[in-house]
């Protein structure tokens, strides 16, 4: 296995490797999730998988989570679709950084990312190294930060399309949970910053020690949050992949945010992904 770094900050392309050997060998999986640990995201092109295969090389990282609102292959529960076709509906909210689904309590560990179909040109996914994005903020900044936390929502983003009733019955079925502004990685040990799209605001910020008068507390909470969404967007911290039929992404969710890009017209973009469950941050 060739193992191609893609840039200097996040994103390495696997080469000489079929996913599908690493099923059943555990030290060409080892390989694998070590790479993962130190480039965050893997990419590979080729990729001769069918949904079993696919589901079962992404167990090798634990149990799989399904989605509330998106569809699963039929014979294979584990596998979601994330389709686009030209008659898909005309929200297009997946143009948001984020970490995958931090609405819920416990969010996914990562995801095995294939295309089946995309289009010609255009499409592309981005990921930011958030590890990378909290080493590099001012110290003072990091101090402010260091135990905060905040509240993630569904209706945040997806959710907000949608009628009333179904928005809070999803929000009963998923209540608003909070979660660490700085997470620390269960594997490595390293902090990296934890607020996304799905963040909405500080859940212990009005405090003696951050707020003086109203303006501290707004806009200056506000100010601080948008701040730090927009770490992720500093290409620095970041890799593009450009989609073919049957290449794969590899994704750490505890440390990095990504940003499907919506520059394509209408034509059919057919992903299949498997969800790692993950730990409770922390």
């Amino acid at each position: 296995m060739k193992i191609e770094q893609l840039t200097c900050a996040i994103g390495a392309e696997l080469k000489n490797v079929q996913l599908k050997e690493a099923i059943a060998n555990d030290d060409h999986f080892g390989e694998i999730k070590q790479a993962l640990l130190d480039h965050k995201v893997l990419f590979l092109r080729d990729q001769q998988l069918v949904d079993a295969e696919h589901a079962a090389f992404a167990r090798r990282f634990g149990d799989l989570e399904d989605h509330p609102l998106t569809s699963s292959a039929d014979s294979e529960p584990g596998i979601i679709h994330i389709w686009k076709t030209p008659d898909s509906p005309p929200e297009r909210y997946e143009n948001s950084w984020h970490n995958d689904a931090t609405w819920r309590e416990i969010p996914p560990m990562g995801a095995v990312l294939r295309c089946v179909e995309c289009p010609p040109v255009g499409g592309d996914t981005m990921w930011a190294n958030m590890e990378l994005a909290y080493e590099r903020l001012p110290d003072h900044i990091k101090e402010t930060i260091a135990d905060l936390r905040a509240r993630h929502s569904m209706e945040a983003l997806f959710m907000a399309a949608k009628p009333i009733e179904e928005r809070l019955a999803m929000k009963e079925r998923f209540p608003d949970p909070e979660h660490p502004v700085v997470r620390t990685h269960p594997e490595t040990g390293k902090k990296s910053l934890f607020v996304s799209a799905f963040a909405t605001h500080f859940t212990n910020f009005h405090t003696a020690r951050n707020v003086r008068y109203g303006q501290d507390w707004h806009p200056g909470m506000s100010n601080l949050l948008q701040y730090l969404y927009s770490q992720s967007s500093i290409p620095e911290y970041q890799v593009r992949w450009r989609w073919t039929p049957g290449a794969i992404a590899i994704w750490d969710n505890r440390c990095t945010q990504h940003y499907a890009v919506m520059d394509y017209p209408p034509c059919h973009r057919k992903m299949n992904r498997a969800t790692i469950v993950g730990t409770k941050p922390f």
